[in-house]
């Protein structure tokens, strides 16, 4: 395993320990929802479908169309806001 590997697995451990991993997701959710990013991939997941036939998807395929998209979508605000928290509670919890 790498040392970036390793790393990011103790910054998820130490979130998940704490909690915040779960407040971060929240967080995110809210967010999402606010700035309309989960009614926009609702409508392109809509389009998927209707381009395909229902019939001609699955979950997973759904999930493969949408994906980029998706991240794509995510406000830099949104993104920003939540690395600055991870960041402040990396340095609250320093060991």
């Amino acid at each position: 395993m790498s040392k970036e590997s390793r790393m990011r697995a103790s910054v998820n451990q130490k979130l998940t320990e704490m909690g915040e991993r779960e407040r971060l997701k929240e967080l995110l959710r809210a967010k999402l929802t606010e700035c309309g990013w989960k009614d926009q991939m609702k409508a392109h997941c809509k389009e998927v479908i209707k381009e395909k036939g229902l019939d001609h998807v699955t979950v997973e395929d759904l999930v493969v169309d949408i994906t980029p998209k998706g991240r794509a979508l995510v406000p830099d605000s949104v993104k920003k806001e939540l690395l600055q928290r991870i960041r402040a509670f990396l340095a609250q919890h320093a060991t």
